[in-house]
């Protein structure tokens, strides 16, 4: 399996939760703003960290599994992880919450 597959299911089930948060929510605008800030963060950091721990030799990737597209030193596969990781945990949240404020 490559990492895009991989990441279609990651990111397909991630988008599917925060779906349903935000159908459940009673402040979407706010919701909605929250999460794309959020994103940006983590690619930005992704980008970053991702590039300095390749860089310096801390992990490396299997060439054959990648689709050869890269921010840097970091392939663009990475970047699904963060935003799946937004996506889900934001849709969990407002799913049990249902968007209201404590």
């Amino acid at each position: 399996m490559t990492f895009v597959e991989l990441n279609i299911i990651f990111l397909s089930i991630a988008v599917v939760v925060f779906a349903a948060g935000l159908w459940r929510s009673t402040q979407r605008r706010a919701a909605v703003n929250a999460v794309v800030l959020a994103m940006v963060a983590m690619v930005v950091l992704t980008a970053i960290f991702d590039n300095v721990m390749i860089a310096s030799g801390l992990f490396d990737y299997a060439g054959h599994t990648l689709n050869g597209l890269h921010v840097g030193l970091a392939p663009i596969e990475d970047f699904a992880y963060p935003v799946a990781a937004v996506l889900l945990l934001s849709g969990l949240w407002l799913t049990l919450t249902g968007g209201k404020r404590p």
